[in-house]
């Protein structure tokens, strides 16, 4: 139960496209917050177009943090955006007890409110091997390697995602402790109380907002954004949908109007994906899309008021 004289952190969530950004800066200026953005594409300035930042009128409407302030030539990962979240918090706590919080990343959402496991640091070398071992050797190669030194997360990972396997292993590796060991401990309390809103629409709805936004995306410029970029695809924050179709595109592995289609299937799959994860908490008050916001502030309300 939420109590009153306490703070909280209202996060909306939801799957792209569904209107969480107007949505947070309606409630931010009902309750005088500002607004954290924890959608983990948003953070990088050069990429505003392909990640639907707020625009100029949307950031002149309420205070946004967390939006276009890294670069993609910066290392940042989830780790990082919780202790900044929070650290952020703590200050804005200070001048009000209520805040919001919005965005589609799953784990950056769970970061802020639930924390993370840690893992120590480790060499970046045991990296750059395990990277070299997947190009020449393949992924069922650090699979196997996997399976020799940490069983129970080669049981229980994503074993076909490569990105997590080599993480695995380099906590394996880097600490000789199996990767599984470091997960579940005890987390540090927040020191604020949650209040979740989810926005949803029949799949339909969704998949034709989305389609909208593509072509409103590809009218405001997203193929020259992308050509700029398109040097630097190696870079992990632009392993994402949007530039990875349009550098096909480039390199005329894809015609123009198939890497679009791409764009479009894929942040539909994306979607879906969103909604799997924000389902998973059956504390989320979920909201059509269209509800009047006075309906949800009512909502809102009645939580931050029970004793």
């Amino acid at each position: 139960m939420i109590k009153e004289n306490q703070n909280i952190l209202i996060t909306i969530v939801g799957p792209t496209a569904i209107g969480k950004t107007a949505l947070s800066i309606k409630l931010a200026n009902h309750f005088k917050a500002d607004i954290i953005s924890c959608d983990s594409r948003q953070f990088y300035k050069e990429m505003a177009i392909g990640t639907a930042v707020p625009d100029a009128d949307e950031l002149a409407a309420a205070q946004h943090h967390f939006i276009q302030n890294r670069s993609i030539h910066e290392d940042y990962n989830v780790g990082q955006f919780e202790r900044d979240a929070l650290a952020k918090l703590d200050k804005l706590f200070k001048k009000n007890a209520i805040q919001i919080m919005v965005g589609g990343s799953g784990l950056y959402v769970d970061a802020v409110l639930k924390g993370l496991d840690y893992f120590p640091e480790v060499d970046v070398k045991i990296r750059e091997q395990l990277i070299k071992e997947l190009e020449e050797k393949g992924l069922e190669y650090l699979q196997e390697k996997l399976k020799e030194l940490d069983i129970e997360t080669y049981k229980t990972i994503a074993i076909d995602n490569h990105k997590r396997v080599t993480r695995a292993l380099e906590i394996c590796i880097g600490t000789g402790i199996p990767y599984s060991t470091f997960k579940n401990k005890p987390k540090t309390p927040r020191n604020f109380k949650s209040i979740k809103i989810g926005l949803n629409a029949d799949r339909e709805i969704i998949y034709n907002r989305i389609n909208k936004r593509v072509d409103l995306m590809i009218k405001n410029g997203l193929l020259e954004e992308a050509k700029k970029l398109h040097s630097h695809k190696k870079l992990n924050a632009l392993q994402t949908v949007g530039y990875r179709e349009l550098f096909s595109f480039f390199e005329n592995t894809f015609t123009k109007e198939f890497a679009i289609s791409e764009i479009k299937k894929n942040t539909r799959r994306f979607a879906k994906r969103q909604l799997t994860w924000f389902k998973k908490d059956t504390e989320t008050l979920w909201f059509d899309y269209q509800t009047d916001i006075n309906q949800i502030i009512i909502q809102i309300s009645d939580k931050i008021n029970v004793n």
